[in-house]
């Protein structure tokens, strides 16, 4: 089964013929130049493939996007607030290497025992969360300079000491 990651969201259409604006959180100006196709969640675990016609910078987190076969803003404008999805050899060829985006996939171990993989990276000023699936149910275990003690990228492992009494509140 084909894996995918989240790069960001069209924002919003630009002009009359159809463009949009993604902004992206891959750490780093880019055009996404080479990329033949993105994706879109259209229901639940299915991701409907949108061919890349143009894309130009629009700025560090922004890029102008042209699809195929969208041609009008209305069009477009039915796209926007969507999620992007690229899969995962395409995103990690994309994302900046010190990007937060770039810990999807990445293992949490806590004292030595692995507590889940890392689904999504939610940005906020003063710290990362990373949000694992830790015994079925939904956790966001913060990531910043008191809880990282190793980043591990070969084995993609970062290890954290988690306050007391934290995983509990998920359990």
């Amino acid at each position: 089964m084909t894996k995918y990651n989240s790069i960001g969201k069209l924002v919003a259409t630009f002009g009359v013929g159809g463009e949009l604006v993604l902004r992206h959180e891959l750490g780093k100006k880019t055009s996404l130049k080479g990329l033949e196709t993105i994706f879109i969640e259209d229901k639940k675990d299915e991701m409907l493939p949108y061919f890349i016609e143009a894309t130009r910078v629009k700025s560090e987190q922004e890029i102008f996007l042209k699809l195929e076969n969208i041609n009008t803003k209305e069009a477009a404008q039915k796209l926007t607030q969507k999620q992007i999805w690229l899969e995962e050899q395409a995103f990690h060829q994309y994302a900046g290497k010190s990007a937060p985006i770039s810990l999807l996939g990445f293992h949490i171990i806590d004292n030595g025992t692995d507590i889940g993989e890392i689904l999504e990276v939610i940005e906020q000023p003063h710290q990362v969360l990373a949000r694992i699936d830790l015994d079925g149910k939904e956790a966001l275990i913060p990531i910043h300079q008191e809880t990282l003690l190793k980043m591990d990228k070969k084995k993609k492992q970062i290890e954290v000491d988690l306050p007391d009494g934290l995983l509990d509140i998920f359990r």
